[in-house]
């Protein structure tokens, strides 16, 4: 017999980045990464498949059901499949969304429910285990899951706020990938008593101003371009930043901000894709008897 699960989580953009400070904020964004889970009893291997993407590395979503079957203490085998509306290694989560999605899949097909926050403490093991993630990214995989507004302690992995938001969001998506574990950590480091500043403004829900203080010293210390960020700022926008490691940047706008920056950010000399989408204030879920999306 087997037995099938689906679900999907979210994609998120940074308010503040934890790899200084091991404290972040990120919010969600409506751009969900979908995952399939089919399991059968007895020992074997768990096999995964990022659809669209072949030659990617799987052991995110491998490990991810492996450590939910472990939870329960379990022996199964069997397969998860993604597949996402989130560019892959952007800095707009898709990490997080994928561990979390495959945790609710794995719960759905087992027919069990976890506390939320395991959960997720499931998904930053597993990102941890296989080395996508520097801190397991708990800012991230918490804005991931519930939706909304986070400020969390990633050292302690405890959420400090959760808040909702209503606002437009458009994304400066380019073409180059990168990835979380090939951030220059010491350089981030540097940064920290400014970070501070950030994460301060981000729990007195200043997110706009969290934000674009966390662009300006992220990208210096990453080598990151902060164009984006002045013209954005020109066009009379609060709150833009580098998402994540990059490299993305993202922006809360209204429909007059969005479409001047759209313009502005179109005329940039970097080969990318623009992105309109809001924050999303509801939570990841279980699809039952969902195939395919």
């Amino acid at each position: 017999m087997n037995y099938t699960g689906h679900a999907y989580a979210l994609g998120a953009g940074t308010i503040v980045n934890a790899i200084a400070t091991w404290k972040g904020a990120a919010f969600a964004v409506d751009l969900k990464t979908f995952a399939a889970v089919e399991l059968k009893k007895g020992d074997g291997k768990i096999s995964g498949f990022i659809e669209g993407q072949p030659d990617a590395d799987t052991r995110l979503i491998e490990r991810t059901v492996e450590l939910v079957l472990e939870y329960f203490d379990v022996k199964m085998h069997g397969s998860v499949k993604t597949w996402s509306q989130i560019p892959l290694a952007s800095g707009l989560k898709s990490s997080s969304a994928a561990a979390n999605a495959t945790v609710l899949a794995t719960l759905d097909a087992l027919g069990e429910d976890m506390d939320p926050i395991d959960s997720i403490k499931v998904g930053v093991k597993a990102s941890l285990d296989v080395g996508v993630s520097i801190t397991g990214a708990f800012d991230d995989a918490c804005a991931s899951f519930f939706g909304g507004v986070v400020v969390t302690d990633n050292k302690i992995r405890e959420i400090e706020l959760r808040d909702e938001k209503i606002s437009d969001v458009l994304i400066f998506a380019p073409d180059r990938k990168t990835f979380s574990s090939d951030t220059n950590v010491t350089r981030s480091r540097l940064i920290a008593p400014w970070v501070d500043m950030a994460y301060e403004l981000a729990l007195a829900r200043n997110y706009e101003e969290a934000m674009t203080l966390n662009g300006f010293l992220y990208c210096n210390a990453l080598g990151f371009n902060t164009e984006p960020i002045m013209l954005a700022l020109e066009e009379g926008v609060r709150g833009v930043t580098l998402s994540g490691t990059g490299p993305s940047y993202v922006a809360l706008v209204d429909s007059y901000s969005e479409t001047k920056l759209k313009k502005r950010w179109s005329e940039l000399e970097i080969s990318g894709k623009l992105i309109s989408t809001k924050i999303y204030n509801e939570g990841a879920k279980k699809l039952a008897g969902c195939d395919h999306i």
